[in-house]
């Protein structure tokens, strides 16, 4: 099963050193029942891309928490036993928690797919976003436009291969 894990740059940087994702069971996104039943279609692309966004998403609200991290969004895609995957059953009806699974882990990150991760140029708005989240989560219209800039900017597609390069220790 593909998922799509939320990171930070700090968090991709810990899961390169370390080789792993995740220490103990963590959260991911995936193509759930109720995320095809959110989207309202068949068509497994654009499910899947919906699953990155709502990663994408979580990712924003790691970086509200982690204020010291470079302010981009961050997913990786991994592919994972069916088995490893479990549905969250407490969050199943937040609408925050449309696709989020729980990954039994340490995932190797060999597993990866690939990396998902805003251009520089997206710092300005990822970081407005973040800071409004709150203000968003609590209703604010105006906080939530801001946070909605932030989906504006496409994700970055990088091979695996890229990782070093990504987290600053490339050749």
């Amino acid at each position: 099963m593909r998922v799509y894990v939320p990171l930070t740059l700090t968090g991709l940087t810990e899961a390169y050193k370390t080789g792993e994702l995740g220490s103990g069971p963590f959260v991911a996104y995936a193509v759930t029942p109720g995320l095809r039943e959110w989207y309202v279609s068949d068509d497994i692309e654009e499910l899947e891309y919906a699953a990155l966004g709502r990663a994408a998403l979580a990712s924003l609200r790691l970086l509200a928490a982690e204020p010291e991290a470079p302010r981009r969004r961050v997913v990786i895609a991994v592919d994972v036993a069916d088995l490893a995957v479990s549905a969250v059953p407490e969050r199943g009806f937040e609408p925050e928690a449309l696709g989020e699974v729980r990954v039994a882990g340490p995932t190797p990150l060999g597993k990866a797919a690939s990396v998902h991760v805003d251009a520089t140029d997206a710092e300005a708005d990822v970081a407005a976003a973040a800071e409004a989240l709150p203000a968003a989560d609590g209703g604010d219209d105006d906080a939530q436009f801001t946070v909605d800039g932030a989906e504006d900017h496409e994700l970055l597609w990088f091979a695996t291969q890229e990782i070093a390069n990504l987290v600053g220790r490339g050749d």
